[in-house]
């Protein structure tokens, strides 16, 4: 199977173009470094998936790095990488995965199948209007992390 190049974001400017011009697809930014190994093991499923994807989602990647995407990165506190964030029509989709953080996938997917079934699970529910949605997969394949917070 072919995989697809990706556009990488490094600008507010893009991101905000690229949430408000999505419309009936999900918007899957997945938020990290192209130096951190599990980005581009990340990046990877992303790539193999974004054809099959394609019908129902865009994908694309966004360099924390960059100083312009700062703002995205302190107002939905990502501190962990890589972080995944999902939209429907300029709407901020969330995804009830059992663990403390409802707004973002943090880690990577274990399988290309995997990403697939968290996208095809928010768009079913984005389309029904619904802004948070059930994880579709089994507990063991959903990375574990503990939530530091900032100032408390």
């Amino acid at each position: 199977m072919e995989s697809v190049v990706l556009p990488t974001l490094t600008k507010k400017e893009e991101i905000d173009r690229i949430i408000n011009n999505t419309i009936d697809k999900v918007l899957v930014l997945r938020f990290g470094r192209l130096s951190d190994e599990n980005c581009l093991l990340l990046d990877d499923i992303l790539e193999k998936s974004a054809r099959d994807v394609s019908k129902f989602a865009t994908v694309a990647l966004v360099d924390v790095d960059s100083d312009q995407v700062q703002v995205y990165i302190n107002y939905f506190d990502i501190t962990l990488f890589p972080s995944t964030i999902f939209f429907f029509n300029a709407h901020h989709m969330k995804l009830d995965s059992g663990t403390a953080d409802h707004t973002k996938w943090v880690g990577k997917f274990h399988e290309k199948q995997d990403f697939i079934d968290v996208v095809e699970v928010i768009f079913r529910g984005a389309m029904k209007g619904k802004m948070i949605v059930h994880c579709p997969l089994p507990p063991e394949r959903i990375p574990k992390y503990q939530l530091l917070y900032k100032d408390v």
